[in-house]
């Protein structure tokens, strides 16, 4: 069993990582990963009795609480955090400069200046004592748990009682108010981000209002059956997928899509869930139920996104745990060791053994990598394009070729039928067959009225459909299907897709269905190419002659025609060896190829249920110029990841040597303040780097 508990109060990745390791040790619980961005715990779990202590545990773990579902959320309060700092820093600043201009020697006024340090020191550090003594106790339940009690605030307040301890009153009131500055900006960075994914879940419409026999009635979006007729009034979201029935509007569609424009829609248009009209209010019908609608979906993917981690992410974390013990064991050697060939000096190296835990401190990694990630995700959610994962930014930012199918991906997919030869009858005994078709082709005759009724009906894949009208045989479809059934047929050259008739092995006549290529199609392949992509392909089952006419103006290396959908993956297959693939589609015959591929991406408006489980992002509104973006943003993620972890390992590495080398010779003594920049100071930048990932991506 498994499911989605909502909190508040988890505070850092660090703590998160800590309550994960803590559900997993429950009996009973299967996995458990909490996420303190999106503020959920994600349990799989076997009996009801492992689900009520995995939530005792949540309850009880620091300050976090659980949310009711039901209750409105609100808004995040930092005024505890701003009321202690604003304090601590009323007495620092003349705590600072009494002490700068006075040596105990000047008797009150240096002590007097010693005691503003004091209450500075109280007024923020008070909840870092308090949390290190939470964490103190906690870590000795169950076991011993060390990545529990050496967390930052025990390293802050070591630092402090140090400085304490040698004299250093001024250096300890700063050690804890920057640290307490730094982690209400890393509050506040964090929060924005939060913000950002929180505004998209407001794609949800809270309500819709149903047209019946009786009058209207307002119901929740959940209610809405396929064919309910719904009023859509000026400024209301659309709740589900549905259909215009009459009038003209226009939509705001940027929810979806992530552009301002306003799109212009019609009688007979599928408008999508999410989006706004801004026009004239219209009736719709249903086309499908609220849980298989595009922002269902949305939303779905938004809130799973963080389970799924990339690489670094997983090595940071499992970095943690072992490197906290680890450099607190060296910061006592460093206390113990030196003195005992330096005339047993222990006061000497207490400093730079104290500044050596301080630097050390991971939380820059722990909280920046992370973080990017989050913001990379939500970038791309703004630009219409849903990911299933951190991990597949990654892959997708290593992309070298990419494959596309051509009906519905490149093609607008919207088929009507253009033409029709061997009368009447033809074009009813097809519409009779294509009725029971799933394929993206059967749009063309889903309006026309048949008097006949296909039985034995049977699709046969790639090629078309065989059943009996009447007692006759039909066959419908393409040139291939007659053929194989000994039907004598020449195939016409066409731009658009033919469609073959034959009743009891005779051909009757043939129908022509267009379809147009998508209009930003040619710019956004083009665009795909400067990002780095070598290599377009198109896997299609249609023929070279038709192919080669459709995709002429497209800048397409290499097109691989009359592929069965058995014969997709093999080509695939064969792709995936020129470099990273990334294949994009739209059909249940694509979710083959797409668990083929490195990564893969679904159109997400007109796409089939099927091509979005599979794939691994969802272009939101089926705009093919949101895939380069999304690219450029995976790069710049993956960009930013690699600039903090380098950024943060160098400076503290840079610190700690020069700490050690400055007591060896003792050339100068590195003030504890700067140690803490080391920490706070570097974490607060790397936070402040990743929060680039938020700007547009262009």
């Amino acid at each position: 069993m498994e499911k989605i508990i909502k909190i508040k109060n988890l505070d850092c990745a660090a703590c998160a990582a800590e309550l994960s390791e803590e559900l997993q040790q429950i009996e009973g619980v299967n996995a458990a990963t909490a996420d303190f961005i999106n503020q959920r715990v994600s349990l799989s779990y076997e009996s009801a009795e492992a689900l009520e202590k995995a939530i005792g545990v949540i309850a009880g773990f620091e300050e976090v609480e659980i949310v009711d579902g039901n209750a409105p959320e609100k808004r995040e309060s930092r005024l505890k955090e701003i009321l202690s700092i604003a304090i601590s820093a009323a007495f620092f600043v003349p705590g600072l400069l009494l002490t700068i201009l006075y040596t105990a020697q000047d008797g009150w006024k240096w002590y007097l200046g010693v005691s503003f340090c004091l209450a500075s020191f109280l007024a923020a550090g008070w909840e870092v004592g308090f949390n290190a003594g939470k964490n103190a106790v906690r870590a000795f339940k169950g076991g011993f748990h060390p990545s529990v009690l050496l967390d930052e605030n025990l390293l802050m307040l070591v630092a402090a009682v140090g400085a304490i301890a040698i004299g250093e009153y001024m250096e300890a009131a700063a050690v804890v108010l920057l640290y307490q500055i730094g982690e209400l900006l890393q509050s506040i960075a964090v929060g924005s981000s939060r913000g950002a994914i929180k505004r998209l879940m407001e794609m949800k419409s809270d309500s819709a209002i149903r047209l019946t026999e009786h009058g209207q009635e307002e119901v929740e979006p959940e209610a809405l059956e396929a064919g309910d007729l719904i009023l859509i009034r000026r400024g209301d979201k659309i709740p589900v997928d549905c259909t215009m029935a009459e009038g003209e509007s226009e939509l705001d569609t940027k929810s979806l899509t992530g552009e301002s424009y306003l799109r212009e829609v019609k009688a007979g248009d599928e408008l999508l869930a999410g989006c706004v009209n801004e026009g004239n209010a219209f009736s719709a019908r249903v086309l499908r139920p609220y849980t298989e609608s595009a922002v269902a979906k949305v939303l779905e993917l938004v809130e799973n996104s963080s389970a799924s981690k990339a690489k670094p992410e997983k090595f940071i974390t499992k970095f943690a745990r072992i490197y906290t013990p680890v450099v607190v064991l060296l910061a006592v050697l460093i206390a113990l060791i030196p003195p005992l060939f330096q005339n047993y000096n222990f006061s000497e190296w207490l400093v730079p053994a104290i500044e050596f835990l301080v630097i050390s401190c991971p939380c820059a990694l722990i909280i920046s990598v992370p973080l990017t990630y989050f913001s990379g995700v939500g970038a791309l959610a703004r630009i219409g394009v849903l990911t299933k994962g951190a991990v597949w930014l990654d892959k997708l930012a290593a992309v070298k070729v990419a494959a596309f199918d051509k009906t519905g991906t490149l093609t607008e997919g919207k088929f009507s039928v253009a033409s029709a030869e061997g009368g009447e009858k033809v074009l009813l005994y097809a519409a009779a067959a294509e009725k029971n078709s799933s394929h993206p082709l059967a749009q063309a005759f889903a309006n026309i009225e048949t008097p006949y009724v296909a039985e034995h009906v049977e699709e046969i894949a790639g090629m078309g459909i065989a059943c009996e009208i009447g007692g006759t045989h039909v066959l419908v479809g393409s040139s291939r299907l007659l053929r194989g059934h000994g039907v004598d047929v020449e195939e016409s050259i066409s731009d658009m897709v033919t469609v073959y008739v034959a009743e009891n092995g005779v051909l009757l006549g043939k129908i022509g269905i267009s379809d147009m290529v998508r209009p930003e199609a040619a710019d956004a392949l083009s665009a795909l190419k400067k990002t780095g992509v070598k290599k377009i392909a198109v896997l299609t089952g249609d023929t070279e002659e038709r192919a080669a006419e459709t995709l002429k103006d497209l800048p397409v290396d290499e097109v691989c025609a009359r592929l069965l959908p058995d014969e997709k993956p093999l080509r695939a297959g064969e792709l995936k060896g020129e470099g990273t693939l990334l294949y994009v589609g739209d059909g249940i015959n694509d979710t083959p190829v797409m668990a083929m591929s490195d990564v893969s991406a679904a159109m997400g408006g007109l796409g089939s249920g099927a091509a979005i489980e599979a794939s691994d992002f969802v272009l939101a509104g089926d705009d093919l110029s949101a895939l380069p973006k999304a690219v450029r943003g995976a790069k710049k993620t993956r960009k930013i990841v690699a600039e903090n972890i380098v950024f943060s390992i160098t400076v503290k590495i840079a610190l700690m040597a020069v700490s050690l080398a400055a007591t060896a010779t003792g050339a100068f003594a590195l003030p504890i303040w700067a140690a803490v920049f080391g920490d706070v100071g570097v974490m607060l930048l790397a936070v402040l780097n990743s929060m680039r990932m938020r700007r547009r991506i262009s």
